[in-house]
């Protein structure tokens, strides 16, 4: 692996993960909590909601946060019918108000049996966390319950799917990852920073074809694991800091 793209991206990394990325990415909604449920559940539909444009993103999921009294967890636990009447007309493009009710229903199901968001991704607490089966394991665990709507499963990735999972695999660098930068979150203990997996979108994917990074043609969960692979050569302890890299790269320089 050539040392001069290492230093390329490293400079990168150092260059984006700052606290002057946060104010316009998706990340800076759950920067705007202190309890740490509410910044699982924050960051949760930042991360479900992180496709299109940024800006609409951050607004529409501070929207939600507003009507949930800007106290998530508290709102999810607690609510009555009343107040799930306010939401009705909430929409984020095709994420619609069938979708937003079974996601309620499914977080306060969970919140109400465990502390954290982190446990609906360990399939096995007695083996080592692999990504693949935590992902799948979320999604079956998810729609477990009864009458979960076909429609919704489209908001959930899995590896199973074939699907890239670039928005769960964001959601899980902003709660895994900790490097006192102060952008990503750390809060979770139980997963490895080394064994995350690069969160893949079409701007990450085709900067990695231009930088030799990848050679599979397909945008899939195959592609995200061949990336990180290869990452793991520069930084085998925290290969997904690249994505800081690697997005900023496509996004804001339009490499």
């Amino acid at each position: 692996m050539r040392d001069d793209l290492k230093e390329f991206l490293d400079k990168k990394v150092d260059e984006y993960n700052q606290p002057s990325f946060i104010s316009a990415d998706p990340i800076c909604v759950p920067h705007l909590f202190t309890n740490k449920q509410d910044i699982e559940i924050a960051a949760f539909f930042s991360a479900i909601f992180a496709w299109g444009n940024r800006t609409t993103i951050i607004n529409k999921t501070k929207e939600l946060m507003r009507l949930m009294d800007n106290a998530p967890h508290q709102f999810l636990i607690s609510h009555t019918t009343k107040d799930l009447k306010s939401l009705l007309h909430f929409k984020h493009r095709t994420f619609n108000i069938t979708d937003l009710l079974y996601f309620i229903h499914f977080l306060q199901f969970h919140y109400n049996k465990h502390d954290s968001l982190e446990t609906a991704f360990i399939p096995d607490k007695k083996r080592p966390i692999v990504i693949e089966h935590a992902l799948n394991n979320f999604h079956h665990y998810f729609f477990s319950l009864p009458h979960s709507p076909l429609r919704t499963k489209k908001h959930i990735a899995a590896p199973f799917r074939n699907s890239t999972c670039k928005r769960l695999n964001m959601f899980l660098r902003w709660m895994v990852r900790n490097d006192k930068q102060g952008v990503d979150f750390g809060i979770w203990k139980k997963i490895n920073p080394a064994d995350l997996i690069c969160p893949v979108d079409l701007h990450v994917a085709r900067v990695a074809r231009k930088l030799n990074l990848i050679e599979r043609k397909q945008t899939d969960w195959l592609t995200a694991v061949e990336l990180t692979e290869i990452l793991k050569k520069f930084d085998a302890k925290d290969p997904v800091k690249y994505d800081f890299a690697l997005f900023s790269l496509g996004v804001e320089e339009k490499f």
